[in-house]
């Protein structure tokens, strides 16, 4: 279209709009699938607090909707994303529920050392009094619901070119009014793609979608900067500030979840001992959470 100034390209993990621009996309999978689905809790509650299970197999996790509903993610091996797809609702909610629930046996140097922090925390009185919360059950899964998609790192190693800007997840741009310019939205409405067209990160922190929503946040407040400066909407300044805050930001944030994803697919003892010990010192001590 020759009457657009400006590009937004939030064309999902195979853009186009990046391919156009010439950008190097650095990328690898961790071979697993994400398993999402709408599921239905067994008791309506307050449903403020998402769940995440660290499991053998990967993290399994529930994100709050509404009282009743919650987003699942489930991150596992594709032959076994396989087979939960293939189950009828009935017996996918069975097999949830036992993710959420089973025990499963722990090595006895966890134990041990999970039990000597727990003295020593009872010693110095640094417990936490709050009430621990149970995860909830899941009554049933909404029909129709339930897909998979390849889990991987990605990122651009540019987010502008000349008249174009890549960002993570959109649902829309806002532009104030006196940008009565062209401009183009390029998106996918296919639900596992996020329309990551500059970065793709590991769902394990559910920090995916944050990402897109800063990127939303600061290309708007650049654009509105630049409008109401007198500047072409899509002048290279503003499109430079936006690239450099968002990778400033993005870049330690996407390697600290792919540590966290490295962190936790391990099952040597040490590294398991000193992962159960930080998770147990973050539970027990408030300002941790903080």
């Amino acid at each position: 279209d020759s009457n657009v100034v400006f590009q937004v390209g939030a064309d999902g993990v195979s853009s186009k709009v990046r391919a156009a621009m010439g950008a190097q996309y650095l990328t690898w999978n961790y071979g697993q699938m994400g398993l999402v689905a709408t599921v239905r809790l067994s008791e309506p509650t307050e449903n403020k607090v998402a769940w995440q299970r660290f499991l053998p197999t990967g993290p399994v996790a529930l994100l709050p909707l509404t009282d009743e509903l919650s987003s699942l993610v489930w991150s596992i091996n594709s032959d076994e994303a396989r087979r939960l797809l293939n189950l009828t609702d009935e017996c996918f909610a069975d097999a949830l529920n036992e993710a959420l629930w089973k025990q499963h046996p722990r090595h006895p140097a966890v134990d041990t050392a999970t039990r000597r922090l727990d003295s020593i925390l009872d010693s110095l009185m640094l417990r936490s009094s709050a009430v621990r919360q149970l995860q909830p059950s899941v009554a049933e899964i909404e029909p129709n619901s339930r897909a998979a998609f390849p889990l991987a790192f990605g990122h651009s190693t540019r987010y502008m070119g000349a008249g174009v800007v890549l960002i993570g997840p959109v649902q829309y741009l806002a532009l104030p009014h006196r940008a009565s310019l062209h401009v183009m939205l390029f998106h996918t409405a296919v639900l596992h793609d996020y329309r990551d067209a500059a970065h793709r990160v590991h769902p394990l922190a559910g920090q995916g979608v944050n990402l897109g929503f800063g990127d939303v946040k600061c290309l708007t407040e650049q654009l509105t900067e630049s409008v109401y400066s007198g500047q072409s909407i899509g002048s290279k300044s503003p499109l430079l500030n936006y690239e450099t805050s968002r990778q400033r930001h993005n870049v330690p944030t996407m390697l600290a979840i792919d540590g966290l994803q490295k962190l936790y697919s391990t099952e040597a003892t040490p590294i398991v001992v000193l992962r159960s010990l930080g998770l147990q010192l973050t539970h027990a001590l408030t300002p941790l959470k903080v």
